[in-house]
């Protein structure tokens, strides 16, 4: 899941920080990860002692709310799968040249997802973490070689939002780490891992901040490769969807916009599965008919409905005028608006919910830290949620 969040939206929207702000949005990363291992360590233990975070709904909120809040979150789920899948496709497109247009590999792309969601693959776990520790290497061994600015990474860390276009990114930042479908995943596939009593909560906290610790690192990076070598190259957005793999080719040479664009297909097929393996799950937990396995021809029909759906992106940019560039920013900061304070502020209730999670409910001290991802994730979908609308109907 960790792996899932860190799909194309992190890439451009990091890349988009760096450029735009140089290191100062390092701190919303640091925000972002904490908010995001919050959020998941209350699902996690609202699985282990309770129940899953959309049976909690269903139960307190009754079938309709359960099911209309399904339907308006799985749009979320769709919107990233739109971008993902234009991610794909672009890439493909730079890879060859332009002989293949990204508007065909993106729907390739969709029904490859469809095909790999609906198989039970078991080994998936391992493969990512691989990829992940591949991509945080790279990405040190690059901001380390592009000479960075150590006193302006450090002030980095420091809170500031100079103006509403920061705000946009610190809440684009927010909603491609504090990714909410995790937080119903979570809550559901703990029990795979083992995880079903309070001796397994450690194991469960150790996996999700080493996780998240390498998510966390390789977004930084990205940052501070854009701020070293973009910034100075006299780059002050991100006009192409090849923009930052010009980072890597300047330090690296021209091979590594190959090894870019391979990076960024690997990242947003991968996003894709986990993504839209939320929307059944919600649904039909929603409705009374909860899966405890991806592989019932009722899950595989909804998964496959919703991402046939995702994988109109070039149609959708066709009649928007959304670049590919702007639909991979624009809907993780979509969802990080809409769809995060209502998980968060849905998942706290659970977790202070006694009748659910008996002796087990939240303590005090944990509310007291629980509650800064409410908090915050409102605030920043209240700053954030004229802007979005209005690059997403404005044009």
């Amino acid at each position: 899941m960790v792996a899932s969040y860190f799909g194309s939206g992190s890439i451009f929207i990091a890349s988009q920080a760096g450029v735009e702000y140089g290191y100062l949005l390092i701190w919303a990363v640091v925000c972002a990860v904490l908010l995001g291992v919050m959020a998941q360590d209350m699902s996690a233990r609202l699985g282990i002692f309770g129940d899953t975070l959309m049976g909690f709904i269903r139960k307190r909120l009754g079938k309709k709310l359960a099911l209309g809040l399904a339907l308006f979150l799985s749009i979320g789920c769709i919107a990233w799968t739109l971008g993902l899948t234009a991610a794909v496709g672009m890439s493909v497109e730079l890879l060859t040249g332009g002989v293949v247009p990204w508007q065909v590999t993106a729907v390739v792309a969709g029904v490859l997802a469809i095909i790999t969601g609906i198989l039970d693959y078991k080994h998936v776990e391992k493969v990512v973490t691989g990829m992940m520790i591949l991509l945080l290497l790279l990405y040190v061994v690059v901001a380390g070689s592009s000479s960075p600015s150590f006193t302006g990474i450090l002030g980095g860390f420091i809170p500031r939002i100079p103006d509403m276009g920061a705000m946009l990114l610190g809440a684009g930042l927010l909603g491609t780490t504090a990714l909410w479908p995790n937080f119903f995943l979570e809550s559901i596939l703990v029990r795979r891992k083992g995880w079903n009593s309070e001796r397994h909560v450690k194991s469960m906290r150790s996996d999700l901040f080493l996780g998240y610790a390498v998510g966390g690192a390789i977004t930084i990076c990205i940052i501070v490769v854009a701020a070293a070598v973009l910034v100075p190259a006299g780059i002050t957005e991100l006009a192409t969807f090849m923009t930052p793999g010009e980072a890597l080719a300047e330090v690296l040479g021209d091979w590594a916009k190959t090894a870019f664009l391979l990076g960024v297909i690997a990242a947003s097929f991968n996003s894709i599965i986990p993504i839209m393996w939320t929307v059944p799950f919600m649904i039909l937990e929603a409705i009374d008919h909860p899966q405890k396995e991806q592989g019932t021809h009722t899950f595989q029909a909804v998964y496959a409905g919703g991402t046939l759906i995702g994988l109109l992106s070039p149609l959708f940019a066709l009649v928007t005028g959304l670049s590919v560039v702007e639909m991979v920013v624009l809907f993780p900061t979509f969802n990080g608006v809409f769809g995060l304070p209502i998980t968060a502020a849905l998942l706290f209730w659970a977790v202070n919910d006694r009748k659910t999670m008996g002796e087990h409910v939240n303590s005090w001290k944990l509310n007291l830290i629980n509650i800064v991802l409410v908090v915050f994730s409102a605030y920043v979908a209240i700053k954030s949620v004229r802007g979005v609308l209005e690059k997403l109907f404005g044009g």
